[in-house]
């Protein structure tokens, strides 16, 4: 059965009152994907939305364009969707990566008629100007049927108006410039599909960092298999220099891995039994075996390229700007162009003279350069950032941190390691630290709380060795005590300190100094007397301080903290860090209330927490960025920003980056109608040619490729 092309729409001024047929609900399972041939631009896809929107709701489908790929839900049927895109001018084929593979000739069609018509061009201009004729036919080969779909549908487009330019050209006996006009069109739609491609191999590069085999032990034997072959809780070995194939725990071994492909950090990072290592990182020195814990299609690398492609139907504020503004500015240049061709010689103006100059207004109104100024800058501002360890969630995220007035900070595991350590231990009498660590040690060897955690691995940091404590018994709320060497120890908290009336007013003052810098302290002693303190906080990270001061210096108007932990904590880490102000005691409705009152009151906030149990505030601050989401799937699947190491670093030059991405996206728009305004001018003057225009329409339209190309390059 075959479907009409749609008259009607979704889009904002697309109007008709012929009905529509009711849409397929979509299905939340069964999905349909298919490459569609001739889809290089946003363009396409609004026609794509157009002739599909009677029979799939518009939100429905997803495009991705540097992969020429629509994803429809399977309701509507394969034939039904080559049938409705045929009339188009595009072709839909059912997608397959094999197919898609298969489906790359060395020479594709329109590069062969784009230099067929170039040939022709110059060949006409040589030999005889009936071969100028070829470079028409193969300049508009490809375009043809896109423009007289548009025609159809009365939906003018760029092809339509070069269209028509070429015909008006023939009619009036410009034999050359029409062939001209051909040529230079079709290859800068060539160019066009080129950066495009260019984009799509920047996203690609991503993906090809992981390996091709995973080496795993059958029968004692090692054999290289395909990572897709591999399930999960197999164990597989990577030997020294070697890229990892898969996500997964290191089993045995220990070695340093190279994680910049993944989180962008730029030393290697210390790895061993326990830890978490990604697909697509290098292996230093030490052979190590790493039990997987994702199938390949959903490591963390995948899910970065994937959400990075999909990323796409979320289309960035100037990009639905200017299909917008094409929406209206295409109609309105072909009935300024027919006003142009009538209008005068109704005044004594020669026809052909005029015809002539609105054919050339035709040629330079076409949008190219202006439609495809934005999708590519944003296109390279996602790929550079995925090569940072910024994972952007879509077009419109990729200028939002330009516009950011309030950087809002969680405390813990985000200006802070997430993690206690010790931070100062203060012998009293004749004791020293080592001492005071190896009695502490002895007490919380068996225990699993992160204060007892954070002694044991001072301890083994500094090599003490921890001798075995006998009697050993855990006084609920307090601390807990033992006898080594036949001597009591015990050690607590400060308030058991108090209750067994061993505090003297030095003690007091010591205990209240430290907890005022955001301490936890455990007291230890031996017998009746005081032996010592031992600090515990969470550390802030050696960055932090430096982040901070590097938002503030690229213009963020308050760096500001957000915590649940104590005002003394919370004021301690505040201070070290240099934020402007420190909200503490918060609970997590707390959180999303102080955002909206930043937002009321400063302007855009930007939520930057673990993307957890910071939930509530990441979603109701106007931009929310999760920390450290490398191998989190939830923070990766809900964040609209993942830093996907710890690198705090990363949020001044992501803000700079967005702005950077605006800046090129807006200059790129004033630059393409700049050279409309121009040629407007020179055409009413007498001065512009056909050929003229369009080479300067192409030559627009590189200039922009190449300016929004460049944010691939930004360190």
């Amino acid at each position: 059965m075959s479907i009409e092309p749609a008259s009607c729409c979704d889009d904002p001024g697309c109007s008709s009152e012929e009905p529509v047929a009711p849409p397929v609900a979509p299905s939340t399972t069964a999905l349909a994907t298919y490459r569609i041939h001739g889809m290089c631009c946003a363009e396409e896809v609004a026609t794509l939305k157009r002739v599909l929107a009677p029979h799939v709701p518009v939100d429905a489908l997803s495009f991705d364009i540097l992969n020429s790929r629509m994803t429809t839900p399977s309701a509507i049927g394969e034939q039904a969707v080559i049938d409705a895109i045929a009339p188009t001018g595009m072709r839909a084929e059912r997608w397959s990566d094999e197919a898609q593979e298969a489906s790359q000739p060395r020479f594709p069609l329109r590069d062969v008629l784009v230099a067929v018509s170039v040939v022709a061009t110059v060949a006409g201009f040589a030999v005889h100007r009936n071969i100028f004729l070829v470079a028409v036919a193969a300049g508009l080969w490809v375009v043809l049927p896109k423009a007289w779909y548009a025609l159809r549908t009365l939906r003018p487009d760029m092809n339509l108006l070069m269209t028509i330019a070429v015909a008006g050209a023939l009619i009036i006996g410009e034999w050359f410039e029409a062939a001209t006009v051909s040529a230079l069109f079709a290859l800068s739609l060539a160019l066009e599909a080129w950066s495009v491609e260019r984009a799509r191999r920047a996203v690609e590069a991503l993906m090809s960092i992981a390996p091709d085999v995973v080496r795993v032990r059958v029968d004692g034997e090692d054999r290289e298999v395909a990572p897709g072959s591999v399930a999960i809780g197999t164990r597989f070995y990577v030997h020294p220099g070697e890229r990892i194939g898969l996500d997964g725990e290191i089993a045995a071994g220990a070695t340093s891995v190279d994680q910049a492909p993944i989180t962008g950090e730029s030393i290697p990072v210390a790895k061993g039994v326990g830890d978490t290592v990604f697909a697509g990182t290098i292996n230093g020195s030490g052979a190590i075996e790493v039990v997987s814990t994702h199938a390949a299609g959903e490591t963390t690398l995948a899910r970065i390229v994937r959400l990075v492609a999909d990323s796409q139907a979320n289309r960035a504020r100037s990009e639905q700007f200017v299909e917008r503004f094409a929406r209206i500015y295409t109609p309105a240049i072909l009935a300024f162009a027919l006003a142009v061709a009538v209008v005068p010689p109704l005044f004594g103006g020669a026809w052909a003279d005029w015809t002539y100059r609105a054919l050339v207004l035709l040629v330079i109104g076409c949008p190219c350069a202006l439609v495809i100024s934005t999708p590519v800058a944003i296109v390279a501002a996602l790929a550079a950032s995925a090569r940072h360890g910024v994972l952007l969630k879509g077009g419109r995220v990729a200028e939002l941190p330009a516009r950011i007035a309030v950087v809002a900070l969680d405390k813990t595991g985000t200006l802070t390691h997430g993690r206690p350590e010790v931070v100062e231990i203060v012998p009293l009498g004749d004791h020293d630290a080592a001492w005071l660590l190896a009695r502490a040690g002895a007490l919380e060897r068996a225990s699993t709380h992160p204060i007892a955690l954070a002694i044991l691995q001072k301890a083994e940091a500094d090599g003490i060795p921890i001798a075995p404590a006998d009697d050993v018994v855990a006084v609920h709320g307090k601390g807990v005590e033992g006898r080594i060497d036949g001597r009591q120890v015990w050690l607590g908290s400060h308030r058991w300190l108090e209750e067994r009336g061993l505090e003297t007013p030095d003690h007091h003052a010591r205990l209240e100094e430290l907890a005022s810098a955001g301490c936890s302290v455990v007291v230890v002693g031996a017998d009746a007397h005081v032996c010592g303190f031992i600090a515990v906080s969470d550390g802030v990270r050696e960055e932090s301080r430096a982040a901070v001061q590097a938002l503030r210096d690229a213009g963020i108007a308050q760096v500001v903290m957000l915590t649940g932990d104590n005002r003394a904590t919370g004021d301690a880490v505040g201070r070290k860090v240099g934020v402007d102000a420190v909200l503490a005691e918060l609970l997590p409705e707390d959180k999303v209330a102080a955002v909206e009152r930043l937002e009321r009151e400063v302007g855009p906030v930007a939520m930057v927490g673990d993307g957890i149990n910071d939930a509530p505030a990441l979603a109701r601050a106007t931009l929310g960025v999760a920390m450290g989401a490398a191998g989190t799937d939830v923070a990766i699947e809900t964040a609209d920003i993942a830093l996907m190491g710890d690198d705090l670093s990363k949020l001044a030059w992501l803000v700079e980056h967005a702005r950077a991405t605006v800046a090129v996206i807006r200059a790129n728009i004033a630059f393409a109608l700049g050279i409309k305004v121009v040629f407007v001018v020179l055409t009413f003057a007498g001065l512009a040619s056909l050929w003229g225009a369009v080479a300067a329409d192409m030559g627009g339209s590189l200039i922009v490729v190449a300016n929004a190309l460049r944010l691939l390059r930004r360190g």
